[in-house]
């Protein structure tokens, strides 16, 4: 990998003071109004109706007006030492940013070139180096370059173990060791992204680049994507387990669009969709098992539009949609299976329009539907999924509504 820091804009491009002269006048007019202010309303609240002359000044006055005369240039001077002072700590705090920079970057170039080694053990210092640095950074900039870079290191080709050949040792040796160095930049992408909003090295709110990214395996449980985007757009899943279990999707953008689940376990478990969108539009279901069972919608947006589900089981067993919007329109069911048995859809909006229910097995039996929509009005296919359906004579569910081929109403 190359050892070089990628231009953007910093969150500050050095310190822009205005010339000492006019800060100068703009004080000592800001002071000048201040006492007037001052001196005003003291008059008005003393009720004063003018002056009493005096036409021979005494001793004491003389000396009280001296004294006031020290006083106005003493002040003067204190506002002079203040704004010298002023300025001299802004001009320290900006050179000591430079110096945390100048500093940032070196550590950076060596950790990138760590990454850039053919030993895996030599990568993995790197890889902890960079999270180190990405804490430390003096900008939150300077914080996503190092995260920008981590990410950047899974988007690298990468054969996943399936495609590796048969009976070469040292083949799959260097597998493990990469897959060993992979799992890590995710292990420590999830500890930072499980911190609160406001530690100062959480992560959240940043922006994770992992399109087109080979997953055989990894751990996000308990994550929490609460602001930035987070893009696994094009990732292939395609073995082992990647683990979003307890993650909680509550703000920022999640897209999954056009992601391929092609093997191994994906595991939501008791994840939350809470807030912001999460987007699995176009995705490929074709083997393995996506696991959403316990899974709760409860705002926000999660789109499915024009996934197709031709292999494999997607569980949503025990899911609760309970707020929100689940997007299937223009689905296809072609294959494998799909599963909402005991699902709970009380409220909210699961929008099925257009979608295609051709093979495969989808399954509601036993799902609650207490409230919200559940909209297949427009979906095609011969057979309505298992348990929708109900008996003859009887009436829809609440907010379940059905295509005329599927069901008709009793007269």
């Amino acid at each position: 990998m190359t050892a070089h820091l990628p231009q953007r804009r910093t969150e500050r491009r050095g310190l822009r003071l205005w010339p000492v002269g006019a800060v100068l006048a703009l004080t000592f007019t800001a002071a000048a109004l201040v006492a007037a202010a001052v001196f005003y309303t003291g008059w008005d609240l003393l009720s004063a109706r003018g002056l009493k002359p005096e036409h021979r000044i005494d001793a004491k006055t003389l000396f009280d007006l001296v004294k006031l005369s020290f006083g106005v240039v003493a002040g003067a001077g204190a506002l002079v030492a203040l704004v010298v002072a002023y300025r001299r700590q802004r001009v320290d705090e900006d050179g000591a940013l430079r110096e945390a920079t100048r500093l940032h970057t070196e550590r950076f170039t060596t950790a990138v070139t760590q990454l850039g080694d053919t030993s895996a053990a030599v990568r993995l210092g790197g890889v902890h180096a960079l999270a180190g640095l990405a804490d430390d950074a003096p900008t939150r900039a300077l914080r996503q370059t190092c995260i920008d870079v981590l990410c950047a290191y899974l988007r690298l080709p990468y054969t996943a173990e399936t495609d590796l050949p048969a009976g070469d040792t040292e083949a799959r040796h260097t597998y493990l060791a990469l897959r060993e160095v992979r799992h890590t930049v995710i292990r420590l992408i999830r500890d930072h992204l499980r911190l609160r909003p406001e530690h100062p090295h959480s992560w959240q709110g940043h922006n994770f680049d992992l399109t087109e990214v080979t997953f055989d395996g990894g751990d996000f449980g308990g994550a929490q994507f609460s602001g930035g985007t987070v893009d696994f757009s094009g990732a292939r899943f395609s073995g082992g387990t990647v683990n979003f279990r307890a993650a909680e999707f509550s703000g920022g953008t999640v897209n999954f669009t056009g992601a391929q689940f092609s093997g191994g376990t994906v595991n939501f478990r008791m994840a939350r969709f809470s807030g912001g969108t999460v987007n699995f539009s176009a995705a490929e279901f074709s083997d393995g098992t996506v696991n959403l069972t316990g899974a709760q919608f409860s705002d926000g947006t999660v789109h499915f539009r024009v996934a197709q589900f031709s292999g494999g089981t997607v569980n949503f067993r025990a899911a609760e949609f309970s707020d929100g919007t689940v997007d299937f329109s223009r689905a296809q069911f072609s294959g494998g299976t799909v599963d909402f048995r005991a699902a709970e859809f009380c409220d909210g909006t699961v929008n099925f329009t257009g979608a295609q229910f051709c093979d495969g097995t989808v399954d509601f039996s036993g799902a609650e539907f207490c409230g919200g929509t559940v909209d297949f009005s427009t979906a095609t296919g011969g057979m309505a999924p298992a348990g929708l359906v109900p008996s003859s004579g009887s009436p829809l569910a609440s907010g379940l509504s059905l295509p005329p081929a599927w069901y008709t109403a009793p007269a």
